[in-house]
């Protein structure tokens, strides 16, 4: 690997872009209703949740799957198909463990799906933002 290949802006880009990401796939819109009702959870049990740590903490993870997919693709071939084919696999790794995990704490399947497709989603647009910013 060649540290002098990775752009390091791009993945700082793309780290970020899981907020965007987040932001729709969870709201209302998509899929917030759901995954609050099979969380059993409810608009007054997010309002009193600690949103700075969940935030900060959420875009310290993303910059770092940012930072492990660029070193992946630290190559000079690497162009923006290859950098969505790499995140969307990387996607499928992270929503076989949340499927894993999900099913020994006995989540519904929705919710898998849920939470393994927002990682598909965002790993695939992270992958495309580390490949197209050469």
């Amino acid at each position: 690997m060649n540290f002098a290949l990775i752009n390091w802006l791009a993945v700082a880009v793309a780290g970020l872009s899981a907020f965007l990401v987040g932001g729709i796939w969870y709201s209302p819109v998509l899929f917030a209703n759901a995954w609050m009702a099979d969380n059993k959870l409810n608009t007054d049990d997010l309002k009193v949740s600690n949103k700075a740590r969940t935030f900060g903490f959420s875009a310290i993870f993303s910059i770092i799957m940012a930072i492990n997919l660029g070193m992946f693709l630290a190559d000079a071939k690497t162009d923006v198909s290859w950098g969505a084919t790499a995140g969307f696999l990387a996607g499928v790794w992270t929503f076989s463990a949340i499927a894993i995990q999900g099913l020994f704490e006995l989540k519904s399947w929705r919710l898998i799906f849920i939470n393994g497709g927002y990682s598909v989603v965002s790993l695939t647009l992270m992958g495309t933002i580390i490949g197209l910013w050469r």
